[in-house]
């Protein structure tokens, strides 16, 4: 009878296959382990791309292990959306005094319309330049932390715009006080670690 895993294994890229005979062997079973094998031996893959290969993964994995472990807790968490609510809310004011001065619309929709266009407004550009700009807001200032990507390095403007949108969706403040990755690290796939991560 064909092993089980060989199909499976015929699909995988030649390096993919070299990290799993070699620094993820212990987490397939032996069945697939076997195919693995197999098909390297099949393909004829030249031993010599495993030990670059292997390095590559090894290090990869190092950096993941020590950025995991240096991802913040909840209460950090928490005391990060403290003070940027407050940062927050004190632009806004600031803002919508200075719009104010100069604008004085008698229309209650509008005074509606530019109340939430300031709300929005300056909530995304707090967040997206702050963590464009220095990987962290006032909060994170304050409790040395950072924004990183799941690998340890600094996210693209991509990732900060994804995870500031990712704020407005309901719940998503909450989510970080049940799970140390909340909604809107998941969904941007960025994580906040102390910043002495490098």
């Amino acid at each position: 009878m064909e092993n089980e895993f060989a199909k499976v294994m015929s699909e995988r890229t030649d390096e993919e296959l070299i990290k799993i005979v070699t620094v993820e062997r212990e987490r397939y079973n032996t069945t697939a382990i076997e195919a693995a094998d197999a098909e390297v031996e099949k393909r004829n893959i030249d031993t010599s791309e495993f030990v670059k290969i292997r390095e590559k993964a090894t290090a990869e994995k190092e950096q993941k292990q020590k950025v995991d472990s240096n991802v913040v807790g909840s209460g950090i968490r928490f005391v990060n959306l403290l003070i940027d609510f407050i940062v927050w809310l004190v632009l806004a004011f600031i803002i919508s005094f200075v719009i104010g001065l100069f604008v004085q619309p008698t229309d209650q929709g509008m005074i509606s319309l530019i109340g939430y266009i300031l709300i929005f407004g300056t909530f995304i550009a707090y967040y997206a330049i702050m963590e464009i700009k220095f990987q962290k807001t006032i909060g994170k200032f304050v409790t040395k932390t950072k924004v990183v990507k799941m690998n340890g390095e600094k996210p693209i403007d991509g990732d900060i715009m994804t995870r500031t949108f990712c704020r407005l969706i309901p719940f998503d403040r909450l989510s970080f006080l049940f799970v140390k990755n909340g909604i809107h690290d998941f969904l941007s796939k960025t994580k906040v670690v102390k910043d002495n991560v490098e």
